[in-house]
């Protein structure tokens, strides 16, 4: 292939490797012109699928929402408005166990502030928690509490890089994660997530207890206890497995994919805009506390700011092969460490709470809220916020 019709290639670091590795480096997000032009060519000339013969969701995303979101991001989104956000936050870049790891510090400008480790998972991206930084960081309200914010992208997602041998599991991205905060400076710390973020806070618990504080999680994972009985428990406790067993059953699709053939996904989302724009926003709209609709639980401009992070990073298999390194892995390990969790309505998984009591032997807070789901922090901010700052409250790293 001659030079001039070369693809564009992913976006990288804009930074030098460090001669140290364990240097950390910022980094500034400058998406290439030729970049962009390549999308918004494969926007135009993408070719959608037939309209689903269904009146509902039943089959996936429609296909007028996919178009039209398609359009959205051809005509609305301003990836160069993303850049300067995020690079106004604070990126940074640094090299664990031969990876290089991309992450936001932000920190507060409160003497009393405490450093906090927030980790996304999937199908987010540090887009995720965009709109909490601010008030996390500096609370209008001196008398909530204030945190110093590192946001790391997942190995294989945003810009982090892409593991080119397998081992890059909960566990190790739990001790890479303890290395990130120490050489930042925070010998303990809280810690913060939920779908992969949930399981990497809890490996964090139970593998560094001693640098854990105190964590907090939107998706507690627990193991049925001996003996336990559905009819024991409360009515909605029961219904919230009812639900959990049908999403087993219609919604889980996209985890056998994953975690079986993540390579062979990869390369249509990789390829195709629209292709990965319709395996995100599906997600974001039957995951979110609205239902199968895309307004308005989660703003359009950052569903687009999302998907763009994925796309410029080339991250559809890379993040895909997360499913595969943890698919046997059992996580049944007590949590010792204090724990808070809040149960959002619309999450998938929610598990009762005698179950994870079981498993987290000293939860301090259980907070179910009426409004909110999978991305609760794009969601329904404020909640979040509330909530991370009444869990944390009075604890000192």
């Amino acid at each position: 292939m001659a030079p001039d019709d070369a693809e564009p290639t992913p976006a990288t670091p804009s930074s030098t490797r460090p001669a140290d590795p364990a240097e950390i480096t910022p980094f500034v997000l400058d998406i290439p012109d030729d970049q962009v032009a390549d999308l918004h060519e494969r926007l135009r000339r993408a070719r959608l699928a037939e309209p689903e013969p269904v009146d509902d969701w039943s089959q996936g995303i429609p296909a007028t929402d996919v178009a039209d979101l398609a359009r959205a991001w051809l005509e609305e989104h301003r990836v160069g408005a993303l850049s300067d956000e995020l690079n106004g936050l604070g990126q940074y870049r640094t090299e664990i166990d031969g990876l290089g790891i991309h992450f936001l510090h932000v920190q507060s400008p409160r003497n009393d502030a405490q450093p906090l480790l927030i980790t996304h998972g999937w199908p987010g991206s540090v887009v995720e928690f965009l709109d909490v930084v601010g008030p996390l960081t500096a609370p209008d309200d001196p008398a909530s509490p204030a945190f110093h914010v590192v946001a790391p992208s997942l190995p294989g997602f945003g810009f982090s890089d892409k593991p080119t041998t397998t081992g890059w599991t909960v566990d190790h991205v739990a001790d890479a994660w303890a290395v990130l905060m120490s050489r930042l400076g925070y010998p303990r710390f809280l810690a913060q997530g939920g779908d992969w973020g949930a399981m990497v806070t809890t490996a964090l618990g139970v593998r560094h207890p001693d640098r854990v504080a105190m964590l907090h999680t939107t998706m507690p994972l627990a193991q049925r206890p001996e003996g336990a009985r559905d009819e024991d428990l409360p009515e909605t406790e029961q219904r919230w497995l009812a639900e959990a067993r049908e999403f087993g059953r219609v919604g889980s699709g996209y985890s056998g994919q994953q975690r079986t053939r993540p390579q062979t996904l990869g390369y249509a989302l990789v390829d195709s805009p629209v292709g990965q724009l319709a395996w995100i926003a599906e997600k974001f709209a039957v995951w979110t506390d609205g239902g199968p609709t895309l307004e308005p639980s989660v703003p359009r401009r950052r569903l687009l700011d999302n998907v763009a992070v994925y796309w410029f990073g080339a991250s559809g298999a890379s993040s895909a092969r997360f499913y595969w390194e943890n698919a046997q892995i059992q996580r049944r390990e007590p949590v010792t460490v204090p724990s808070a969790v809040s149960l959002f309505p619309a999450e998938m998984a929610k598990m009762p709470r005698s179950w994870v009591e079981a498993r987290y032997t000293d939860l301090r807070r259980w907070s179910v809220l009426d409004r909110g789901g999978h991305f609760a922090s794009l969601e329904v901010p404020e909640l979040f916020v509330d909530e991370l700052q009444e869990s944390f409250r009075g604890v000192v790293c």
